[in-house]
């Protein structure tokens, strides 16, 4: 188990359930020497949505707008954003130019070294131009490969137990990569307790299984629930087919 650097912290609120809890998010560290590349990738979570919430939003990154959805309980198809360090604005509606962005639009920095990215988005009722905050994960490939988890905690509670062959030990409001859980395609058992501030016995959170496709990386968020005490855990695999090498023609003499 790996523990990385948190750099984001934002509280929200979320209207529909009336309630408050801090949105808490990865942005890794990339590496020092880094290769240029033309464009990065970028999948969407509308983590926790209401019902009232926009399915659908434009993606403006300074040049290009875009359409993107807004899934609840999946990743978005992969979107491509331009490489270098961008400004993202979430739009209700297509711009005319870059000149005509509302002042108030949501909107998230991507530092250059940053290649790929997670884009959570949580509900903001108060925001007259698209109701919702933006934060980003780092996904690059070399921070978190296939078969491995990225578990984000948003509660003050610490949370552990065994993810399979994994032991998952997590202070609350804090994020950790687990290796693979298992060593193929297989259910695994996923056993979680939480610890809340104040109480002197930890509380069962689920006991279940999963199943592990080890060509799939997963992003896994603990958040509380408004209906009880104990948080619930929410994982979104993120499957991307393998990368073609170019094709190399032989030339005769």
């Amino acid at each position: 188990m790996r523990s990385d650097p948190i750099l984001v912290v934002a509280c929200l609120q979320h209207p529909a359930h009336t309630m408050r809890f801090l949105f808490i998010l990865c942005l890794f560290p990339a590496l020092l020497v880094a290769q240029p590349t033309a464009e990065r990738t970028c999948r969407i979570l509308f983590l926790d949505a209401p019902d009232e919430a926009p399915s659908k939003l434009i993606l403006f990154d300074g040049t290009t707008a875009q359409e993107v959805d807004l899934p609840r309980m999946n990743l978005s198809r992969i979107y491509t954003l331009p490489a270098g360090a961008i400004r993202l604005r979430m739009l209700s509606t297509r711009p005319a130019d870059a000149s005509a962005i509302p002042a108030g639009a949501p909107a998230v920095e991507v530092p250059e070294a940053t290649g790929d990215i997670y884009l959570i988005l949580a509900h903001d009722s108060a925001n007259t131009v698209a109701p919702v905050r933006m934060q980003i994960v780092n996904a690059a490939a070399n921070r978190l490969g296939p078969g491995q988890m990225l578990w984000i905690n948003l509660t003050p509670n610490a949370v552990g137990g065994l993810v399979g062959s994994e032991k998952l030990n997590m202070a609350a409001q804090s994020c950790v990569i687990l290796n693979a859980p298992a060593s193929g395609p297989t259910d695994y058992e996923v056993r979680l307790a939480c610890r809340i501030p104040g109480e002197a016995n930890s509380r069962p959170i689920c006991q279940t299984k999963w199943l592990h496709d080890p060509r799939s990386r997963m992003l896994v968020f603990v958040i509380g629930d408004q209906a009880k005490r104990s948080p619930r855990v929410m994982a979104f695999p993120d499957y991307r087919e393998p990368k073609q090498s170019p094709s190399v023609t032989a030339v005769g003499r």
